[in-house]
């Protein structure tokens, strides 16, 4: 039973460093969506769907406020480390690992001035050789099941 609330105690400190990155530079609206967020975070350790929601607001936060960067992917990391340990049993190596590579990756996206106007052109090339990479698996199972349906004999 312990465990059950340590691990909601964690989830509750990432959820409230998750609002309190997205809120440092709110005003007015954004602090009022702010303080609806940290409220979402409350109730969240007890009924999960509100955590969801909380990390949803605190995206509108940054959006309100036009945080910057630094700010937003703190918020993000944030609010990936609390819906893990909300809605898992568990956190494992490998979230934690792709949650500081992405994180990291975007960062670095946003912040280094590079200028290509080309690449939003390989975009569905791109997203095109992704399904087909995901779905390959599938195709081998589906061209068997055809293969095996139709033939007589």
């Amino acid at each position: 039973m312990t465990g059950v609330v340590q691990s909601r105690a964690v989830s509750a400190g990432f959820g409230l460093v998750m609002v309190a990155a997205s809120a440092v530079q709110a005003d007015d609206a954004a602090l009022m969506v702010a303080g609806i967020a940290v409220l979402a975070v409350l109730v969240g350790s007890v009924f999960r769907p509100c955590a969801t929601l909380a990390a949803l607001l605190a995206g509108a936060v940054l959006v309100l406020s036009d945080a910057a960067p630094m700010l937003a992917s703190l918020c993000g990391l944030a609010a990936a480390g609390y819906l893990v340990l909300r809605h898992a049993d568990n956190v494992t190596a490998p979230t934690v690992v792709g949650a500081l590579g992405f994180t990291t990756v975007g960062l670095a996206a946003v912040s280094i001035p590079v200028e290509l106007p080309w690449v939003p052109l390989l975009a569905p090339v791109a997203m095109l050789a992704l399904v087909v990479l995901a779905t390959r698996p599938f195709w081998v199972d589906g061209l068997a099941r055809v293969r095996g349906s139709t033939r007589r004999p």
